[in-house]
C-alpha cells in the first residue's frame, strides 16, 4: 500500500484546476518512462521525483524497481497517482513538498527526476539548488522540460499576453527547456551533462480547436488565464483564435510534434 505525507508547506491550487492526469497520461505519457530510462534508474536506488503530479515518471520508476519518493507541491495530484499506483500493485511514497525547498537531507537520494515538473517551480536557482542537494555525490539528475521554441513553449507564449502578471522573481517555466540556462542553474555541481532534443508524437486531435478545447478543460496554467478573462468576452474570443490557429499550425497529416528537452548529468 502507498503512503502519502502531507508536510506543511501550503499546495498551489493551480495544477488542482482541470484534469492533469488526463494529459499525462492520454498526451505525454511516454515521456516518464524515457526520463527513467535516460537517467539509468534501476532495482534498489532510492529515487526522487520533484514535481511529480500524478506520477507520469515516479510510477515507471517504481516498475524499475527504484525505491520512489514522489514529491509535489499540489496534494490533489499525489491523490491521483497514489491511486493509480494502488491500482497497478506499485509502492511509492506520495509527498507534498515544495521543489523549492525540498525537506529531504544532503545527499539523501541516489538519482532525482523530473517530467515537465520542476520547470513550473517560479524560483529557478532555488529548485536547481535543492535538485542538485539532495543527490549523493556521483548520483544521477534527469530532466524533461518542453523548449522554449516547441509545441508547448509557444502556447505558453501565446497566452502570456492573457494572462495575470507572474509573482516577483518567477522566471517563465519554458527557460528549463533551453539548455544553456539549465546548465547555468546547476553549474559546476554536475558532469557528464548530456542534453537532446527531442518530440513526443500527439495524435490526439483532429483540430486546432479540439486541441484548445481539451486544455481549456484539463490544464491548470490554461484554465487559470481563462478566468483571468473571463468578464471580457472580447479577449476570450481572441485568445481562443489563437490557440486554435496555433494547434492547426502544428497539426501535420493529423499530428502534431511537442519538443522536449531530455538533459541528464552526473552530481560531482
Amino acid at each position: 500500500m502507498t503512503t502519502t505525507t502531507q508536510n506543511t508547506q501550503t499546495p498551489t491550487p493551480l495544477w488542482a484546476l482541470g484534469d492533469y492526469h488526463a494529459v499525462a497520461t492520454e498526451l505525454i505519457a511516454p515521456l516518464g518512462p524515457r526520463v527513467v530510462e535516460a537517467t539509468g534508474i534501476g532495482a534498489g536506488q532510492h529515487v526522487l521525483d520533484v514535481a511529480a503530479g500524478t506520477g507520469n515518471a515516479a510510477l515507471p520508476a517504481a516498475r524499475a524497481g527504484a525505491d520512489v519518493v514522489a514529491s509535489d507541491i499540489t496534494q490533489a495530484l499525489l491523490e491521483v497517482g497514489q491511486r493509480a499506483a494502488d491500482a497497478q500493485g506499485l509502492d511509492l511514497d506520495w509527498r507534498a513538498d515544495d521543489a523549492q525547498a525540498l525537506p529531504y537531507d544532503d545527499g539523501e537520494f541516489d538519482a532525482a527526476i523530473s517530467c515537465v515538473g520542476v520547470m513550473f517551480a517560479p524560483r529557478h536557482q532555488d529548485a536547481a539548488d535543492e535538485l542538485v542537494r539532495v543527490v549523493r555525490p556521483g548520483g544521477r539528475i534527469g530532466l524533461v522540460n518542453w523548449t522554449p521554441e516547441g509545441f508547448i513553449g509557444r502556447m505558453f507564449a501565446t497566452m502570456k499576453p492573457y494572462a495575470p502578471a507572474p509573482p516577483p522573481g518567477a522566471q517563465p517555466p519554458p527557460l528549463w527547456g533551453d539548455e544553456a540556462h539549465v546548465r547555468s542553474l546547476l553549474g559546476d555541481r554536475v558532469t557528464d551533462v548530456v542534453a537532446v532534443r527531442e518530440t513526443v508524437a500527439i495524435d490526439r486531435f483532429a483540430s486546432g480547436a479540439e486541441f484548445r478545447d481539451f486544455f481549456k478543460a484539463t490544464y491548470g496554467p490554461t484554465i487559470m488565464v481563462y478566468r483571468s478573462i473571463a468578464d471580457d468576452p472580447s479577449r476570450v474570443a481572441e485568445l481562443d483564435a489563437a490557440l486554435a490557429a496555433l494547434g492547426d499550425a502544428a497539426l501535420v497529416d493529423g499530428r502534431m510534434e511537442w519538443e522536449y528537452l531530455l538533459l541528464t548529468c552526473r552530481r560531482t
